[in-house]
């Protein structure tokens, strides 16, 4: 049965390092799905219907903020491809808040693992942070390997 694995990245070199160290220990996969999450701009942000203050954006900024996520999130793809030294593998952007739109695709495509790296906050700060990580590991529908620092720091 062929297996699919999706390798989140913020483009940080923990998470390269972790897609990397990640990937390593749930190989063979028949698919592997690089995936980056960008910040999803609603149309509304360009849009004065209040009466009272003026819209956050123009059209055309919100236009240039969008292209420029993508363009970003583009950039980090290449570069957790090129860190995994494979080309043998699909790249995915998607919008929204990183842990629900990793989730999210997991299901569409029934992935059978996530690979992710996490900072390794402490209890306090995850606590009032929250966590792109620990979101997944409670909502993925599917087993998620979770890769910290090397020194576990």
């Amino acid at each position: 049965m062929p297996s699919t694995v999706i390798v989140a990245s913020d483009g940080s070199p923990l998470a390269l390092q972790a897609a990397v160290r990640g990937l390593a220990v749930l190989r063979p996969a028949d698919e592997v799905v690089v995936a980056v999450a960008i910040r999803e701009l609603d149309d509304s942000l360009a849009l004065d219907g209040s009466g009272h203050a003026g819209a956050t954006f123009t059209e055309s900024e919100l236009r240039a903020q969008q292209a420029a996520a993508r363009a970003e999130g583009e950039a980090i793809l290449a570069e957790t491809v090129a860190a995994l030294g494979t080309d043998q593998v699909t790249t995915r952007l998607v919008e929204g808040n990183a842990g629900s739109a990793v989730c999210d695709l997991a299901s569409e495509l029934r992935a059978d693992a996530i690979v992710i790296g996490t900072r390794g906050r402490g209890g306090v700060k995850r606590a009032l942070l929250g966590s792109v990580s620990d979101y997944v590991v409670r909502n993925a529908p599917c087993p998620v390997v979770v890769v910290g620092t090397p020194d576990g720091s």
